[in-house]
């Protein structure tokens, strides 16, 4: 039986019936493939910038990258369905301009849109949704606050903090957002927003109770240089890569390639 597309709708109807698999890609053949895996959800994250750019938070990623990345994505036409996130300071500055960027990802074949925040987006949130952008939320610890946050710590673990976390995902929920990211709290936190809201949790080193899980790509496959505590390894492409190169240069070196089943006279 052919697979079918994943929608918002499928992704809404998956909570507490079937746990969601939710996975980053950056471009075709990755998406390409994580998709033939039979992942839920592809997140196109500005975290490309840290695992694909080179850069040391996701701060410098800007709107123009992601829309080469999501447009990249989409032409694999996967039936997963695919979430962009929104870069720094491409939402905050009010919901018209949150309007006019979200857009522009969608138009660029992203089905869906991340902003970091809670309560503090409530506005921007229920805009998007009321003119046919889908929204995943994100709340726990937010990267694109890397700075005044002081580093990328855990959220969560005084009770002022718990309780933040709990009222966002409520407020995002009332706001229209179809899902909700939690990421690096404590997994009894987790639970608590999990079990107070009707709309799936997707965790990021979150524990076990949320509805679904989600991880970098180049974390999974061993590609990242710092994965966080929270990541797990199922495979070190990093090696495989290396080796086969250092087979093509050694090759190359002997004269053994290009032998002549690879070119004509």
């Amino acid at each position: 039986m052919e697979r079918r597309k994943i929608t918002v709708r499928s992704i809404a109807s998956m909570k507490g019936k079937e746990k969601i698999a939710m996975i980053t890609a950056y471009d075709y053949p990755t998406a390409k493939l994580v998709d033939a895996a039979g992942v839920d959800g592809i997140l196109v994250g500005d975290s490309l910038g840290m695992v694909v750019l080179g850069l040391e938070n996701t701060l410098g990623v800007t709107l123009a990258d992601m829309l080469i990345h999501v447009a990249a994505v989409a032409r694999a036409k996967p039936k997963a369905l695919v979430v962009a996130d929104m870069p720094f300071m491409t939402y905050e500055t009010g919901t018209r301009d949150a309007l006019r960027n979200a857009a522009k990802l969608i138009r660029a074949g992203a089905e869906a849109v991340k902003p970091e925040g809670g309560q503090e987006i409530f506005d921007v949130v229920e805009k998007l949704v009321k003119y046919g952008i889908p929204v995943m939320g994100h709340i726990g610890l937010n990267p694109q606050r890397v700075l005044s946050l002081g580093g990328f710590r855990m959220m969560g673990r005084t009770e002022e903090q718990a309780k933040k976390v709990v009222e966002d995902a409520k407020a995002l929920e009332e706001a229209g957002a179809f899902a909700v990211v939690i990421e690096f709290v404590p997994a009894s936190v987790a639970k608590a927003a999990t079990e107070s809201v009707k709309i799936p949790t997707i965790c990021i080193g979150a524990g076990p109770y949320c509805d679904g899980q989600i991880l970098v790509l180049h974390d999974v496959i061993g590609l990242s240089e710092r994965p966080p505590s929270f990541a797990k390894r199922y495979a070190d492409v990093a090696a495989v890569i290396k080796n086969a190169v250092a087979n093509y240069i050694e090759e190359v070196k002997k004269g053994v390639f290009p032998s002549a089943e690879h070119y004509r006279d």
